[in-house]
């Protein structure tokens, strides 16, 4: 962190306790905080970039449920059309903040994907809540899951086709792994595609890829249009992962603290709302299935959010480890070791061609001290450490200890 943030915060953290971040707080004592100019945010509206995904929830709710105004800031969530375009609008100031994938952060902090410039990952916003799309064809000659499809793979020789969102993204790190542990090496026994979000399914529509890995809503939409089957869920490949992320430069924290700080205060408040409550789940789903957010009906989004899945194929579950924007703080902890997991990934499939400085990285992108703070104010639990242990689906452990040793342990690999 930063002389000028450590300063900041250290100053501010006791005052901001007691009043801005306290609920129902007096506006007129915490107009009295900004007048002197101790908490001001320095920039007054903000830019938010969005992908038409649910899990960008809690940022819509922020400014729709007014929670930005109450910390002093104007949220402007801005529709962007790919991760590319978010990534570029980034990097050349034009957006403040995003709900952004996790691995894209990184890979622009490392140059790999693409420009390369100092980030910051402020915040999770959601676990959970992606899935692994297969066509429709593919299901109806057996494929269904990993197993099966590396089976018809090896029995129907040809080219095939799956897609991810972004080159260092979470969607095609999803991919990769579920492939990898079917025996499936994503990189020579497959091609690898690059669709924004919502073109997904148009493109499987029309037969451009055999499979495909997004956020939701968009796999249910493949299943009501009849075009593809779910074949696992992302929290099949790992329980509570880290997905969408608050990110920005680290040059606009430096210069904009405050802002900074209240942004995160809305999003969190937004995160801990939507988790309250069955109602305030079904109230989010028909604000980001409008046209200015999702664009798609409310029945693609309101079912999956409360873990009602179906597979396509006659098959339906509920699903306790759905999609979570809050859950009593656990999400939104930028766990170091969950920025870590990506570049262990990113080394694996050649997009690193040597082993980084992993917790070095990570201490420098993910701002854990300032998220704690934040936290603190709102009283929001934190965990104690901030790496944590997961089991994969193929049953690797990963613990961020010895993050090369795991980078070259999986037989499948670059």
């Amino acid at each position: 962190m930063t002389d000028l943030l450590k300063t900041s915060l250290n100053r501010r953290t006791v005052l901001q306790a007691a009043t801005v971040g306290a609920v129902g707080v007096s506006p007129a004592l915490r107009a009295l905080v900004h007048a002197q100019g101790s908490d001001a945010p320095e920039k007054k509206e903000v830019k938010i970039g969005f992908i038409p995904l649910t899990d960008c929830a809690s940022v819509v709710m922020a400014s729709v449920l007014g929670f930005d105004k109450k910390y002093g800031v104007t949220i402007i969530p801005t529709k962007e059309a790919s991760w590319a375009g978010v990534r570029d609008k980034l990097v050349n100031g034009e957006l403040d903040f995003a709900h952004v994938l996790y691995g894209l952060v990184y890979g622009v902090h490392l140059g790999t994907a693409g420009p390369k410039k100092d980030m910051a990952v402020l915040m999770s916003l959601n676990n959970n809540g992606q899935a692994i799309t297969l066509s429709k064809a593919l299901a109806d000659k057996g494929a269904v899951d990993g197993p099966s499809l590396a089976k018809l793979m090896a029995k129907e020789k040809r080219e095939y086709t799956f897609a991810g969102t972004f080159p260092t993204g979470t969607h095609a790190m999803w991919m990769h792994y579920w492939l990898a542990a079917a025996g499936i090496n994503p990189l020579s026994g497959a091609k690898l595609i690059t669709v924004p979000p919502p073109q997904m399914v148009a493109n499987m529509r029309v037969g451009n890829m055999d499979g495909f890995c997004v956020g939701e809503p968009w796999n249910h939409r493949a299943i009501m249009d009849g075009i593809g089957i779910t074949a696992n869920t992302t929290q099949d490949i790992w329980k509570d992962h880290p997905e969408k992320v608050l990110g920005t430069s680290a040059e606009f924290v430096k210069k904009n603290p405050n802002t900074t700080r209240a942004v995160m205060m809305a999003v969190l408040e937004a995160s801990q709302w939507i988790d309250a409550s069955l109602s305030n789940k079904m109230k989010m789903a028909e604000t980001v299935a409008g046209k200015a957010y999702v664009n798609t009906s409310v029945d693609a989004i309101n079912q999956r959010i409360l873990g009602r899945y179906q597979n396509g194929l006659g098959k339906t579950w509920d699903d306790p480890n759905h999609m979570k924007f809050f859950n009593d703080g656990a999400v939104n902890f930028p766990y170091l070791s969950d920025g870590m997991w990506f570049l262990t990934q990113h080394k694996r499939w050649g997009l690193l061609k040597d082993h980084p400085d992993y917790l070095g990285v990570a201490k420098q992108i993910n701002q854990i001290d300032l998220y704690k703070s934040v936290a603190s104010a709102m009283k929001i639990n934190v965990p104690k450490d901030a790496m944590r242990t997961s089991k994969l689906m193929d049953g690797v452990v990963w613990d961020g200890k010895d993050p090369a040793k795991y980078a070259d342990s999986f037989k499948v690999k670059a």
